[in-house]
């Protein structure tokens, strides 16, 4: 039976006013599959339109074994060959005559592959996906192929002065953990990665299972219907996930700091992280961070005025409080104009974090950055495609969407005490890792 992703969308069903007006303008459906696939369906106006993800809930926070960095980011690449009844130039060919706008990506903690399309063809995506997400088909020649593509994606992207940056922060900041690689993975294992034909099988066995997939559904669509069309198209996946060892972080017990040097010319970018916690909208201090990040950090606060718009000492800072499933990254990145202002730069950053541990937040300013946050989230909820990867993460982090509603819940009750106490736990010397990255050429 359909169920109501939530009491508060019962009550709308039902024609009932709810004391609490839902952040989430839109009604959703779950439904849970005997063999543990979830399949969330939101109807909205988008007449014709449908965006369809299917969120597997592995990113490279999942490879956990030695050398083996890189594989979710793989799969990304390698679900596109197809299978034995839709080989990738057919399923490429079938896409594009539908023309629908098909495309995927991975992140830390789960890939996404996303399509949007006409409201007729919800049958035949269906059919599509379900097929490959079942019966993926390569041999390991192709899988070669593959491997050496992806090696030649790590060089291309390492030429950025970001993607190295990152590479080495990651790398300096874990101990032990797997978000101690980027996305992409370790440069070895992915020169590696041709001589993994076996284990690449071993991968797509334990993590692309029904119990570790999410299908999203967006749109104009008939939902009984596509709750049907499901059930016959996935209804026959066989469980089978196997959950990773992810390692547990230690503590950090002290600041590190790194300088490393871009082989070009770019302007020094600093980069300035602490250990954050996991993501959990019940957690009123990390859901503070979130808040102290634009109010510390955003583009109305006054280190933005000052460094950006005043001195214009800044190319660009900003900061992010991320939603993971294990310990973030609490950041804040400044491409600094003149190298001998990075020591300046930096310096400011502190003194601003110095500031919000002293001295509780103007409740005004708390209560627009409230405002702003939440606005911006609605803004996004406007096409299916918008709806669809906006929630992605939530989704991949805790396997549903309910978690919204808590988490806009437990913002609009933050205190200005609560921001004061964010800073105090989460930007202490002894959580830091600064990096500074310099061009070897003017």
């Amino acid at each position: 039976m359909v169920r109501a992703s939530s009491v508060l969308a019962m009550l709308f069903l039902a024609g009932t006013t709810a004391m609490t007006k839902p952040i989430f303008p839109y009604v959703s459906f779950t439904e849970v599959l005997p063999n543990g696939l979830t399949v969330i369906m939101i109807p909205m106006e988008s007449p014709g339109l449908v965006a369809y993800y299917s969120i597997v809930r592995t990113g490279s926070r999942d490879e956990y074994e030695s050398g083996k960095s890189g594989f979710a980011h793989f799969f990304e690449h390698m679900m596109f060959r197809g299978t034995k009844r839709y080989p990738g130039p057919v399923y490429d060919s079938l896409i594009t005559s539908i023309g629908a706008d098909a495309n995927a990506y991975t992140t830390d903690d789960y890939t996404a592959y996303h399509l949007n399309f006409a409201t007729e063809d919800l049958e035949k995506v269906m059919d599509l996906e379900s097929d490959r997400f079942q019966n993926l088909s390569y041999e390991e020649r192709e899988f070669q192929t593959e491997a050496g593509a992806v090696y030649g994606e790590y060089r291309k992207s390492i030429t950025s002065p970001f993607a190295l940056l990152n590479e080495k922060l990651q790398d300096l900041a874990y101990d032990i953990h797997t978000y101690k690689h980027t996305t992409i993975g370790f440069e070895a294992d992915i020169k590696a990665m041709p001589g993994g034909y076996a284990y690449s099988k071993s991968f797509y066995d334990r993590y692309y299972r029904p119990e570790n997939v999410v299908i999203l559904i967006v749109g104009d669509f008939h939902m009984q219907g596509t709750l049907t069309l499901a059930r016959r198209y996935y209804g026959g996946w066989k469980k089978g996930y196997v959950s990773p060892q992810v390692p547990t972080e230690p503590p950090q017990r002290g600041e590190r700091k790194a300088e490393i040097t871009y082989q070009g010319k770019t302007l020094p970018i600093l980069d300035i992280a602490y250990k954050g916690e996991a993501f959990d909208p019940a957690n009123r201090t990390f859901v503070a961070a979130m808040l102290l990040n634009d109010l510390a950090f955003g583009e109305t606060s006054d280190l933005y005025k000052k460094l950006y718009i005043q001195e214009q000492r800044v190319e660009f800072i900003q900061g992010s409080v991320p939603m993971n499933r294990d310990v973030p990254l609490f950041e804040v990145v400044a491409m600094v104009k003149q190298e001998a202002d990075v020591p300046a730069v930096q310096e400011e950053v502190y003194k601003t974090i110095a500031k919000f541990q002293a001295h509780q937040v103007d409740g005004k300013k708390l209560a627009d950055i409230k405002r702003r946050r939440k606005y911006g989230f609605l803004m996004h909820l406007d096409t299916p495609d918008n709806v669809a990867g906006g929630l992605a993460r939530f989704v991949a982090l805790t396997g549903g969407i309910g978690v919204v509603e808590p988490l806009y819940t437990t913002l609009e009750r933050i205190t200005p005490a609560e921001i004061q106490d964010a800073a105090r736990k989460y930007f202490a010397p002894e959580r830091r890792t600064v990096v500074v990255l310099k061009g070897d050429r003017q």
